[in-house]
């Protein structure tokens, strides 16, 4: 019945924006472990303005959820339009299509009704040893820059290179133009495409991914001096929640191997500072890019006739709960920054409402007067939120997390986690794989402890809150679901 309504309030919405032969276009912008810390969210010390200029014009989606804190399954589920449990992926290098041969990506369904579709840098995860490289189906024309590691983002000028003035593991500082690195070129590349795009007739979906601000945070210098240091400091909530299961932690390796030599291996407070530092000069950089190619499509005189997506595709710890970087189900990791603009729109405005990346799919297609396809969506429309037909779509967003964090390729994990956030609270069990058995569970209640400090499942304290909670994760995420062939 709540399809059929979403449907309906979404045939409505096209039906005043699309007429026969003037589908929109699309520009599908993501990033990647941009944590939900923006100037448009109430950050007081992240400078991102452009950002908070499409959240000023369009829909800012204050609780939106990644499905897996890692990009492989995160990317996937919100590019098929399943969750990763029926997808079968939580690792970092299977392909979705080893487990999906034939299913329909967004982008490829945009595709085959008649859209011409573009990737500039990376949308899908594409990181592999072997030659597997990307999902050209997908695209009307071969993708650009969406093939690397994050490791080979190096500064690249000409002449001589100017000395890092960071001097800290998994950063760099260096005064060097935009385009010394990825996202400068990838958004010059975007820039160009959408001026070619724009002499055509053929509506386009345009996909434009930045590579940062995923660690190692090497921003050009002029992005670090957008901030003072003074003002950064050290995380608020640096300890474990108290009471949490063991667990629910994780080594951190993304951040912590570069500080093997450290007494306890990990930075010291200062060094900590420095990493939170250029943590956010590199959301001021990819930022600055994003603003690039937005004022382009504004300049091309483009933007009454698309649909502007902004995403990331999970969040990052900087210090909090103990942890650094991602692959954890706490709040810091789960929810993403998100925002949508409809054609045309000059006003914007926000909604509290509970949405997961996995809605972005049928979302889109609702919004250009898409067919339905052959396999279902598991994810919502938001059209009946951004036309202000519905205050909310559901009432709680899925995320899970293996352990261990990384697992090998092609094996299940030991235990894995599954979380429900609600409007009130963030329940998880972390269960074994083999029996189900539950060997760690959390509440946190974000009325009274929005930082997640204190797993109140410790301390016996809402038990009838724990079942109800516990009865609802059964009824609508069975446990154990996607780990057996």
């Amino acid at each position: 019945m709540m399809k059929t309504f979403l449907y309906l309030c979404g045939f409505c919405f096209l039906a005043s924006l699309i007429g026969a032969n003037d589908r929109p276009n699309v520009l599908f912008i993501a990033v990647d472990d941009m944590r939900a810390e923006l100037g448009c969210l109430g950050s007081p010390v992240v400078k991102s303005p452009n950002i908070d200029k499409l959240a000023a014009r369009g829909m800012l989606f204050e609780r939106a959820y990644c499905q897996q804190a890692v990009c492989n399954p995160s990317r996937a589920s919100l590019l098929t339009g399943l969750y990763p449990w029926t997808l079968r992926i939580w690792d970092l290098l299977t392909h979705f299509r080893e487990r999906r041969p034939d299913i329909v990506t967004l982008p490829q369904h945009f595709k085959n009704n008649g859209y011409q579709t573009e990737g500039v840098g990376k949308i899908f995860h594409n990181w592999r040893q072997d030659d597997y490289k990307g999902d050209a189906v997908s695209w009307s024309v071969p993708e650009f820059m969406h093939y690397n590691t994050h490791g080979a983002d190096e500064a690249k000028v000409k002449g001589k290179l100017p000395p890092d003035e960071a001097n800290v593991p998994r950063t760099e500082m260096r005064d060097v133009p935009d385009n010394a690195y990825f996202d400068g070129r990838i958004a010059g590349r975007a820039v160009k495409t959408l001026q070619r795009l724009a002499k055509e007739e053929t509506p386009f979906f345009l996909g434009v991914g930045f590579w940062k601000p995923h660690a190692g945070f090497n921003a050009p210098k002029k992005y670090w001096d957008m901030y003072d240091r003074s003002q950064i400091g050290r995380a608020a909530n640096p300890n474990p929640p108290e009471g949490v299961p063991e667990i629910a932690l994780h080594d951190g390796r993304e951040i912590m191997r570069g500080f093997k030599k450290n007494p306890g291996g990990r930075p010291s407070p200062d060094e900590e500072v420095i990493l939170r530092h250029g943590y956010y000069a590199a959301i001021s950089y990819v930022d600055a890019q994003i603003g690039k190619v937005v004022d382009e499509l504004n300049r091309l005189g483009l933007a009454k006739n698309t649909v502007i997506v902004f995403w990331s595709d999970h969040g990052f710890h900087l210090g909090e709960n103990g942890l650094w970087a991602k692959t954890s189900n706490f709040e810091l990791d789960a929810r993403v920054p998100m925002i949508i603009v409809k054609p045309g729109q000059k006003s914007g405005e926000s909604t509290k409402a509970l949405v997961e990346l996995i809605d972005m799919y049928p979302t889109l297609v609702d919004m250009c007067g898409l067919p339905e396809l052959k396999h279902d969506l598991e994810g919502v429309s938001l059209v009946p939120l951004l036309n202000g037909k519905m205050d909310s779509v559901k009432d709680a967003a899925w995320t899970w997390h293996p352990r261990p964090a990384y697992p090998p390729e092609r094996s299940d994990p030991t235990v894995m986690g599954y979380s429900m956030r609600t409007p009130a609270f963030r329940y998880t069990e972390w269960r074994k794989v083999s029996d189900g058995e539950i060997v760690g569970r959390e509440l946190y209640d974000h009325r009274n402890d929005p930082d997640e400090t204190r797993n109140v499942v410790s301390a016996g304290e809402k038990t009838k809150e724990v079942k109800d909670l516990q009865q609802r994760m059964r009824q609508q995420m069975p446990i154990g679901a996607g780990l057996n062939p």
